[in-house]
């Protein structure tokens, strides 16, 4: 599937060696123009340093946070009648805003979106190690979907896959006019293929016994202390999924 936009998948080398059905690697092979690196730390990555130090690349990394560009706000969409972008498209944002500044950019330059494929536990750390992605403008997008996910629990509300990420990314970059998602199903659909195939496939090794993994003794842990006052970091802020 053909895109203005440049995907990188930054994938961890869990997800590479234990995950082999995993989203990130659909959606490259499904995106003509992406790639796909395997780390857990990328400032001395010379495929990603040099993406993102091409002058003609405008780097951004999908992660959600106050700072980031919403893409899915009503200001972000175009509105007939405003400055013109494109041929057909056009919009007006307040000027000096950070979605202008985006658009701006990309009259010159092309959008470069890197992603972080792994658990949201890996991803963390991923980040926290690579200084020149964490010095990267952030995009990010609200509104979308609950996970598709079927053989696998996100971990909270508002947690996508890779492959579903990218879709509700493409949705709102075509809403803003920054791309052509000229075919919105093809993700969706290959997703929920995989899935099919591997529930299938675990429903017949059921019916023939056989396992993946030998079942493990149960033994009976204690409690967990509760330390007074702690609670579990969420992912999300309390108000709601950024995406």
């Amino acid at each position: 599937m053909p895109s203005r936009t440049k995907f990188v998948i930054l994938m961890h080398t869990h997800e590479f060696k234990r995950i082999k059905a995993n989203t990130g690697r659909l959606t490259h092979l499904c995106l003509s123009d992406s790639e796909l690196f395997v780390g857990e730390a990328f400032d001395q990555h010379e495929a990603v340093q040099a993406l993102i130090k091409d002058p003609k690349n405008y780097p951004v990394l999908l992660y959600p946070g106050r700072d980031a560009i919403n893409l899915s706000e009503p200001a972000a969409r175009p509105e007939q009648g405003a400055g013109s972008t494109e041929p057909g498209r056009t919009g007006a944002q307040p000027s000096g805003s950070p979605l202008q500044a985006l658009r701006s950019e990309l009259q010159s330059r092309r959008l470069v979106v890197f992603l972080l494929d792994a658990t949201w536990r890996l991803a963390r750390p991923m980040l926290r190690d690579s200084l020149t992605l964490q010095a990267l403008p952030r995009v990010m997008f609200t509104g979308a979907a609950p996970s598709r996910y079927l053989i696998k629990k996100q971990p909270e509300p508002g947690c996508l896959s890779t492959l579903e990420a990218v879709h509700e990314l493409l949705v709102a970059l075509d809403r803003t006019g920054l791309d052509r998602y000229t075919q919105p199903t093809q993700l969706l659909d290959l997703f929920m293929r995989m899935q099919e195939v591997q529930i299938r496939r675990t429903a017949e090794n059921r019916a023939l016994g056989i396992r993946r993994h030998a079942p493990k003794p149960k033994r009976q842990a204690p409690p967990p202390a509760i330390q007074p006052g702690s609670r579990r970091r969420r992912i999300f802020p309390v108000e709601g999924p950024l995406f």
